[in-house]
């Protein structure tokens, strides 16, 4: 998908809503991108304007998915990875005091989400002013930004509670600003949501692929619910409401789960059957914003190691987040039956730099000879003897083996297409929502209305999807084996590194006693004040009273 950037020369408030982002304009199909300068002011009520400024507020979706701030906020701190050996945001893992107000990636989240949310203000506000274009095409662009709005207000709602509710376009700088009661928040989220769907494209792909359609907007709706249903402001028909919009999203648009879970992640297969709604990039650095960097922070330090240098297909090794015990031990158990483990994680390197090397990690043997294409590294994933590894003519690492620099690098995101080794802004779409997802939601919501008979059948749709070839029976679970606790195993099989893992835990009330059991560098420091984020304290200050009218989140 290519997309295009603009900057639209609005006022807007001082907490930073401020209109001056990348936007997108369809094409042929897809989002097309030229860049663009010096928009005036009226430029949004023209048919042109209407659309290049729901596209700018898409373009704030990439604040999200795929970037270190928004994977530090969903992987960080979690019960299944803890930190690497590189980079300078551990403390969002550690839970120690330097994750404070003047966090940057909690100013810089709040600040885009807003630049976005006034974005789809503007839009909505100004296109009783537009002429020239068909009454579907506006409802429809205006139903793209209550859904852009709404996914905006529900991340923000999750991660900080009470928030700044702004539904109309701020014109002129402002200090007027107050924290929202979270029942206030979802309640529009909602309204958002309700209003948006029924002038949604209805079927799986948008013919200008990237837009939200009316499944995307029924997925993130049914995701709503479910996370309401355990707030404060949760009510009793949240699941079943949640149901209903999940079993629309299955049954109504031709999606289908792919039948080898290794080709949902699979690099060029980025728009396939699975995948309900992504986040767009492009490897044109001009236009593709920061990019989907996702590639890089799920690698070990291979580029090192004897036999290897770093190249693209192996990716650029930040080694920051690394799987917990309680991740490969546990949740990756099985591996007989079970295709997943070994469709996630990479679990051997082939030489691209020949030659003799004294070993490293493995001392089985001195030293190792590889020609190229020569298996260097080999990850098993289970303990081996010093003589069992010595049998081998390159390094085994094992479990005992493995550190901070060296462990199972997961493969997901991986993006071989970027144009050099050292690439950081990678250019593949970032999958945000996908039909495994959706079945899994439907099987918890399920579960909570006590539907264990149709839980169970959803739950066993993804795990036989999920098997090797073979033992889809095997990988069938019973009605007595669906607890709670089995749900929460098979989100994280299914979807673990895709910005899910801190959300679910928050959503189900556990996060700090998950953190504590299993994640030994964030054990000793999580309090359950961490359940909120820190405000940004620029936002407090730039608030009329400040503190008093806008205070932080305890504990910060």
């Amino acid at each position: 998908m290519k997309k295009l950037a603009i900057k639209m020369n609005l006022w807007a408030k001082s907490t930073a809503l401020l209109l001056g982002v990348s936007a997108m304009v369809s094409c042929s199909g897809f989002l097309e991108e030229e860049v663009v300068s010096q928009i005036g002011n009226n430029y949004l009520n023209t048919p042109k304007g209407l659309n290049d400024g729901v596209n700018a507020a898409y373009s704030t979706m990439r604040t999200w998915y795929g970037t270190e701030r928004g994977n530090n906020f969903t992987t960080f701190g979690t019960d299944l990875f803890t930190n690497g050996a590189d980079g300078s945001w551990k403390f969002m893992n550690t839970y120690t005091n330097q994750f404070d107000s003047q966090n940057g990636h909690v100013r810089e989240l709040w600040d885009q989400f807003y630049q976005g949310i006034n974005t789809c203000n503007a839009v909505i506000d100004r296109s009783a002013n537009v002429t020239g274009v068909s009454e579907a095409v506006v409802l429809q662009r205006i139903s793209e930004a209550k859904f852009i709005r709404a996914h905006h207000y529900f991340i923000m709602v999750q991660l900080f509670g009470a928030i700044d509710l702004q539904l109309s376009e701020t014109t002129g700088p402002t200090k007027e600003v107050t924290r929202t009661p979270v029942a206030a928040i979802y309640a529009a989220i909602i309204k958002d949501l309700q209003e948006a769907i029924p002038n949604l494209e209805a079927k799986a792909k948008s013919s200008d692929y990237g837009r939200a359609t009316r499944p995307a907007a029924e997925h993130l709706l049914g995701r709503v619910y479910l996370t309401k249903g355990t707030s404060e402001a949760g009510e009793a028909a949240d699941y079943g409401k949640a149901e209903t919009l999940l079993k629309s999203v299955i049954d109504n648009y031709g999606f289908s789960l792919l039948p080898d879970f290794g080709d949902v992640h699979g690099f060029g297969n980025e728009i396939n059957n699975e995948v309900i709604w992504s986040t767009q990039y492009t490897y044109d650095p001009l236009t593709t914003g920061g990019g989907n960097n996702a590639h890089v922070f799920f690698l070990m330090e291979y580029d090192v190691q004897p036999g290897m240098q770093r190249d693209v297909e192996n990716g650029r090794p930040y080694k920051r987040f690394r799987s917990t015990d309680y991740t490969l031990n546990t949740i990756f158990a099985d591996r007989v039956n079970d295709s997943r483990y070994k469709n996630t994680y990479v679990d051997h390197f082939l030489s691209n730099k020949p030659g003799t090397y004294n070993t490293t990690f493995d001392k089985s043997k001195a030293s190792v000879t590889y020609a190229r294409g020569d298996t260097t590294i080999w990850l098993p994933g289970y303990n081996m003897t010093e003589a069992e590894r010595a049998k081998y003519p390159y390094q085994v690492l094992t479990p005992e083996l493995y550190t901070e620099r060296l462990f199972p690098p997961m493969k997901k995101q991986k993006d071989p297409g970027r144009a050099d080794r050292t690439q950081f802004a990678g250019g593949r779409d970032y999958i945000a929502m996908r039909l495994a997802d959706t079945y899994l939601l439907l099987a918890e919501a399920q579960f909570r209305q006590g539907k264990i008979d149709l839980a169970t059948e959803n739950i066993n749709v993804v795990r036989r999807r999920a098997a090797f070839p073979g033992k889809e029976a095997d990988m069938e679970i019973s009605e007595s084996e669906l607890t709670f606790e089995f749900i929460t195993e098979e989100r994280a099989r299914e979807l673990i590194g895709e910005q899910t893992r801190w959300l679910d835990l928050i959503r189900w009330g556990i996060l700090v006693e998950r953190v504590k059991a299993y994640n030994p560098q964030g054990a000793p420091n999580i309090q359950d004040f961490h359940t909120l984020r820190p405000i940004p304290q620029n936002q407090i200050d730039r608030a009329e009273g400040n503190a008093s009218a806008f205070p932080q989140n305890p504990g910060y």
